[in-house]
């Protein structure tokens, strides 16, 4: 198995895709609307993206902020928008709720399986705001696709979650830890050594990628620095 350390780096539209790509990315998470934290981006955009670039894209399913799928309606949308994509041919996913206890709203997952039909995909950071980290990967360990947990081990970010992070790659093996570790939010270089040394192999950015902001579009350069730290 190879070594090299996966970059995910977040695309809003075709124009991120081709920066990200230039600079190293393996693989995208594409969404729409930062300020909400990341929603569903539009089928159109979806197939402006993949024409644009050959690496995976990994498509958000979330329709509001926050971790809760809401209630049937809200849940047939979500549904509605997963049937959407995977006609446009998306083929990985990236998503993630909770319900009302900080459990992990089986449910809608059950729900979204249905549509998804295999494809890979990513539970997100919900898993840093459920009650029990273990429980959620148990009771998730036998969801069909589920190759991912992107976490910053904390709520806070990777400064308060790195012990966590750390731990949790080292159970790697055991029911429920089967799925790769993409470690996000609040992530910075220096957390990089440290990670890498513990086995971790999944690095995921954001705002790193535009240091201008969220208004302007992904620096390939620097996503080539976080490339060229990952190497090191």
């Amino acid at each position: 198995m190879s070594n090299r350390a996966l970059l995910e780096v977040i695309a809003l539209d075709a124009e991120d895709a081709i920066a990200a790509r230039s600079g190293g990315a393996d693989r995208l998470e594409l969404v729409t609307d930062m300020a909400a934290d990341g929603l569903s981006p539009s089928p159109e955009t979806f197939a402006r993206v993949r024409a644009a670039v050959d690496i995976p894209v990994r498509v958000m399913l979330r329709l509001t902020d926050g971790f809760s799928a809401g209630g049937p309606e809200e849940v047939a949308a979500l549904v509605r928008t997963a049937e959407r994509l995977r006609a446009e041919g998306a083929d990985e996913f990236v998503f993630g709720f909770l319900d009302d206890h900080g459990h992990p709203d089986l449910v809608t997952v059950e729900r979204l399986m249905a549509v998804l039909d295999g494809c890979r995909w990513t539970f997100h950071r919900a898993i840093d705001r459920a009650a029990d980290r273990d429980g959620l990967r148990k009771q998730l360990a036998d969801v069909p696709g589920l190759d991912t947990y992107l976490t910053a081990g904390a709520a806070e970010g990777v400064d308060a979650g790195l012990p966590t992070l750390l731990a949790e790659a080292s159970r790697s093996g055991e029911p429920g830890y089967d799925p790769a570790l993409l470690v996000g939010g609040g992530l910075r270089l220096e957390h990089v050594p440290p990670l890498r040394a513990a086995g971790v192999q999944g690095f995921h950015i954001g705002g790193a990628s535009r240091p201008s902001g969220w208004s302007h579009p992904v620096s390939p350069s620097a996503v080539s620095a976080w490339r060229e730290a990952l190497d090191a």
